[in-house]
């Protein structure tokens, strides 16, 4: 099987380089440039393409895909939001990706985001450089004894639960389905939780319902100096109200490894550029506020796993094996 493998960083070919040693009937050719309409005609020849989250796997490029003769769709993510999976069900193309790589790599990101923002440790590193050994700025509060509301359930969820209480925190939980690992946390609505919660961190899928999950009138039900962490997917808060909530004092702080701009930016480095109009550095501008670059996955472990279940679908793929990794519309 011949795999084109775009978005490629330096760790990407390290890692499935490392693991291709044990799957000798694979041949990964890799690109730098992302998958997209204008470099989906480049897998022409291949059997498979091996995309990631930032990557257009839309409607446009699942013609040009179709054309290439590419039969599979392997994404090296667990997410599949970007993927128009009715045109792929429509032209026979299977789409498989990575459910679980490492919760806990995600889980524990989040929670380095909660207290960076709480201890405001992002403030204190900059001060401390420049010899400023004053603690104005930096109060933060126990997250012992605090209440952590975790949206979304499932294995980055409940790791993440897991992680509160071990801080001594009460764990409150919203899902549509219960998570029976988690026994220790009261299942409770999305309102209660909201109005509850001292620390909330969002662990769900985006879907349209849960579109802007986080807007100016869920905001508004949340308490007053909450933290909120998102680790899941950017289109969950929507930026205008969340910026507009910040503005208006209502969270204590703010942690995001993804937003709704990060698109052009995840994993590139744009230093030397202007972003005008950038939401990023709008929100970069409070003091409050802690962003990432969509690094919540990324552990020597992750990427091992990530690479050895994307290596394992292709396989299960070519014996025409239904593996459980199979996404469809």
């Amino acid at each position: 099987m011949k795999i084109l493998f775009f978005d490629t960083k330096t760790y990407d070919k390290e890692s499935f380089n490392k693991q291709l040693e044990h799957y000798p009937e694979i041949e990964i050719e890799y690109l730098k440039a992302d998958l997209a309409p204008r470099t989906a005609p480049l897998a022409k020849g291949y059997d498979a393409v091996c995309g990631f989250v930032s990557s257009d796997v839309g409607s446009e490029t699942m013609d040009a895909l179709r054309e290439a003769g590419i039969k599979l769709i392997l994404m090296r993510c667990a997410g599949y939001n970007n993927v128009d999976l009715e045109k792929a069900e429509e032209y026979g193309i299977k789409v498989m990706r990575v459910p679980g790589y490492s919760p806990e790599a995600v889980a524990e990101h989040a929670m380095a985001l909660a207290l960076t923002a709480n201890r405001r440790i992002h403030k204190a590193y900059v001060k401390v450089r420049e010899n400023d050994f004053s603690l104005s700025g930096l109060m933060g509060f126990n997250f012992y004894e605090k209440t952590a509301g975790i949206v979304g359930t499932g294995k980055i969820g409940a790791a993440m639960a897991k992680i509160c209480r071990g801080f001594g925190m009460k764990v409150i939980a919203y899902d549509v389905h219960r998570n029976p690992e988690l026994d220790f946390a009261e299942y409770v609505s999305l309102d209660e939780l909201l109005s509850r919660s001292d620390l909330i961190s969002l662990h769900c899928p985006l879907m349209d319902s849960t579109y802007h999950l986080i807007n100016r009138d869920t905001i508004a039900k949340m308490k007053d100096g909450v933290i909120l962490v998102n680790t899941s997917r950017g289109g969950l808060v929507k930026t205008a109200d969340l910026i507009e909530g910040i503005r208006a004092r209502k969270f204590f702080g703010v942690g995001l490894d993804v937003y709704e701009e990060e698109t052009n930016n995840v994993f590139e480095d744009r230093s030397d550029e202007i972003l005008e109009h950038s939401t990023t550095a709008r929100l970069l501008s409070f003091p409050n506020v802690m962003i990432t670059s969509h690094q919540g996955f990324f552990t020597q472990e992750a990427l091992a796993a990530i690479s050895g279940t994307t290596l394992d679908n292709a396989v299960a793929f070519q014996k025409g094996i239904q593996n459980g990794n199979e996404v469809s519309a």
